[in-house]
């Protein structure tokens, strides 16, 4: 098992990755034989043990990728080669070669064993990539709602009360900073959570004063890394679609601690709420887009960076407020704020 798990993080860039030649050395090894060769549909990416010549690979893989399955050979000297496909997605995507008296289902078991590797490791760099993409988007949407807002709140205040007004316009630069920033895909709780305040101070100065804010985080979450623009997002949602349409006081409060090996925070407020009906199609992306891009684009982005439990958990109803719970292992590979 040990050695399984090795292959894999040999194996976690691809066959172009850099551990594909410690991959090759590890193959050989658990199969015993004279030479490993890994290749992908153009021919040898790496090999390990004795030399195969560039007519000698592809006189086997043109067998391999013919018929789809496996082949074996005898070579010049003698020595038997046994070729077997690797399939990434169900598609055909290179072969393993293994060189000196290999036992067939030995390498055949191998070859399954990189296949599911290489088809991980295509996953992983998928995800990163729809979570990069939904970054970009988030980025790109910065709610023009809030802008001409916090510009309006700004300007009412220059006369009336400059020494806030100063403040605030601070306060709305370093949120911009913060919210266009190119330093990574990942920020710390605690950087996000700064952003996040930053936000509610200049929803407060717009409701005037009408906005109690609770902000409880625990010190071991901080510094916990998180996708980027995650939390504020959700804050935000909460404001214009809860808040907003809700009279007298509203109360928004973002809480933050840890649960076992798990970082949670839940944003949670006391407005308008929404059916849980619409709450599930937001989060699927097929609910009014004005509401659902917040949310159903941090779900997502979660989900490709985490896996498919870690999106977010809406809990809701008509007239009874919206808690949404974030749920993130706090260790991760790969994920680390920058």
């Amino acid at each position: 098992m040990r050695q399984v798990h090795a292959l894999g993080l040999d194996l976690r860039d691809g066959l172009h990755g850099r551990g594909v030649g410690t991959a090759a050395k590890r193959l050989r090894r658990m199969l015993g034989v004279d030479g490993i060769v890994l290749a992908d549909l153009d021919g040898s990416v790496s090999s390990h043990g004795r030399k195969l010549s560039a007519d000698e690979v592809q006189a086997v893989l043109s067998q391999v990728f013919e018929y789809g399955g496996c082949a074996r050979t005898r070579l010049s000297d003698g020595a038997e080669l046994y070729a077997c496909p690797l399939t990434v997605a169900d598609e055909l995507s290179g072969a393993l070669l293994a060189t000196g008296d290999p036992a067939e289902a030995d390498v055949e078991a191998a070859a399954s064993l990189v296949s599911d590797c290489l088809d991980h490791a295509a996953l992983r760099r998928a995800r990163a990539r729809i979570a990069s993409a939904n970054l970009r988007t988030l980025r790109a949407q910065i709610s023009p709602h809030f802008v001409h807002n916090a510009l309006a709140v700004i300007s009412a205040l220059v006369r009336t009360d400059p020494d806030r007004a100063r403040h605030l316009l601070s306060d709305f630069a370093d949120y911009l900073r913060y919210g266009f920033s190119e330093k990574g895909d990942y920020a710390t709780v605690a950087d996000e959570l700064e952003a996040v305040q930053t936000y509610l101070e200049l929803q407060r100065a717009r409701f005037h004063d009408r906005l109690d804010i609770t902000v409880r985080m625990a010190p071991e979450v901080l510094p916990v890394a998180i996708p980027f623009l995650v939390v504020q997002p959700i804050v935000e949602n909460a404001v214009r679609h809860g808040l907003e349409r809700k009279e007298g006081r509203g109360h928004i409060g973002v809480s933050g601690f840890g649960e076992g090996p798990l970082c949670v925070i839940e944003i949670e407020d006391d407005g308008v709420g929404m059916h849980p009906d619409l709450a599930r199609s937001l989060l699927a992306g097929t609910g009014p887009e004005a509401q659902g891009v917040g949310l159903a684009n941090v779900d997502q982005r979660l989900r490709a960076v985490y896996g498919p439990e870690y999106g977010l958990v809406i809990e809701t109803g008509l007239g009874e407020g919206t808690k949404v719970t974030v749920r993130i292992p706090r260790f991760m590979r790969g994920v680390v704020a920058q």
